[in-house]
């Protein structure tokens, strides 16, 4: 008995210790405040106070900025919880020093301006017509040249063009700059023509004809011909059964601006399936689109005399060889053993971006070499499930002249021109 005694008394004690410790926390701390605690002692001495949301929680980012997790936080001074809170600037981990007040010229470099606005002022297709002159200064002079020793810098607006740069440089930029805003060049025609043929061994009988092209990518090929040289080609290209044209532009173009010419065929399909109580049938289908065809771009340049074409051509051929099914399993608690599918496209592409420089008087024609044929933007019912094509394509692009000006007219296919083709044929 005595026992049991001594054990009730031992816990009401503990009882008793148990309850005065939580009122001591419960009491506001009658501490100096301006003694720091043990926590705050471990804070940098310019780090900020940790807000909190009106949930309590609080984090703090890696950099030191102190942001509540995506609710509405409170200002630590009690203030507008809109309030933007205090954030101290990020010191840099590298080390950073004030450069001289004037720049250098230790490799002679020149600061000139350049007025440009006669050119932006004439063309209106675009909203920022100097970026092709800033595209084409990079493409001539190289982007390194710009980057690297000695100190330049290129800047351009609407109205001027602003260089610093070596005095070899600048001559460089100077010639760029002065065949956009030659009053010459101002808009010029050109015919560009895509065809397709089956076969490539149309080059046995035109391979007098053609004069080769140095070309970087892979797989394609680049010709000049004259003129004459280029109806007769053509022609002869029409008499095959395997010869289609797909697009026959007469384009006008700003001297030194990009046009396009697209030919694109969207193809919806399933590519995915999102699981869902509340639809139909359990599921909701994520569709895609693949766009099959062609899209071409032309950036013709002139010479200041008019008489050398530079040009950046771009093109790209998509096609889908087939549509791969893959079934998914959609089974819900009420409908067991449901499968549905999904498709993931098998695509080939072909792909052209290349700058050539040939005489305005000649036409350039390229070769793509053998890949997907472009499709049309309207498909044939009748080939629409058929297996997919092989092709070869060919690109003409011939200078037409100045807007206005009378050229020589073309003969048609199939017929000679004697003052043209005299002591040729």
């Amino acid at each position: 008995m005595f026992a049991r005694c001594c054990s009730i008394a031992a816990a009401a004690v503990l009882l008793a210790a148990s309850a005065q410790a939580q009122t001591r926390r419960d009491v506001p701390s009658t501490a100096d405040p301006t003694r720091p605690t043990a926590a705050a002692a471990k804070e940098p001495a310019d780090a900020q106070p940790i807000p909190t949301t009106t949930s309590g929680a609080k984090w703090r980012t890696p950099n030191g900025v102190v942001r509540a997790s995506n609710e509405t936080p409170i200002s630590p001074d009690g203030g507008d919880p809109a309030k933007p809170l205090n954030i101290t600037a990020r010191q840099p981990v590298a080390r950073v020093t004030k450069g001289p007040d004037s720049l250098p010229s230790d490799a002679g470099q020149e600061w000139r301006d350049y007025d440009i606005s006669p050119y932006t002022a004439r063309v209106t297709s675009t909203n920022r017509p100097e970026q092709a002159i800033l595209d084409w200064i990079l493409r001539e002079t190289g982007y390194e040249a710009w980057h690297t020793q000695p100190l330049a810098f290129l800047s351009i607006d609407s109205r001027r063009l602003r260089v610093f740069h070596t005095p070899e440089m600048h001559a460089t930029v100077a010639e760029m700059v002065d065949r956009f805003v030659n009053t010459e060049a101002e808009s010029h025609a050109f015919g560009m023509r895509v065809l397709t043929v089956g076969s490539p061994n149309w080059r046995a009988k035109a391979h007098k004809m053609l004069h080769p092209v140095t070309t970087q990518t892979q797989g394609v090929q680049a010709w000049l011909l004259a003129k004459e040289d280029a109806a007769l080609l053509s022609a002869d290209l029409r008499r095959r059964s395997d010869f289609q044209e797909l697009s026959t532009p007469h384009l006008l173009v700003n001297n030194g601006q990009s046009t396009q010419v697209p030919a694109m065929r969207p193809r919806n399909y399933v590519r995915d399936l999102l699981l869902k109580t509340d639809a139909w049938g359990g599921f909701e289908p994520q569709m895609a689109q693949y766009d099959e065809g062609f899209k071409l771009e032309f950036n013709p340049l002139l010479s200041l005399d008019g008489k050398v074409v530079d040009a950046v051509i771009r093109c790209e051929v998509n096609q889908i060889e087939k549509m791969i099914p893959v079934m998914i399993d959609i089974s819900t608690a009420q409908v067991r053993g449901q499968r549905t599918k999904i498709e993931v496209p098998q695509g080939i592409t072909t792909r052209l971006h290349e700058r050539f420089r040939w005489p305005a008087d000649q036409v350039l024609l390229i070769s793509l070499g053998v890949g997907p044929a472009p499709v049309a933007a309207t498909p044939n019912p009748l080939t629409a499930l058929a297996s997919p094509t092989r092709a070869e394509m060919l690109v003409l692009v011939e200078s037409k002249g100045k807007v206005g000006t009378p050229t020589a007219a073309t003969p048609t296919p199939g017929q000679r021109n004697a003052s043209v083709y005299r002591n040729r044929y």
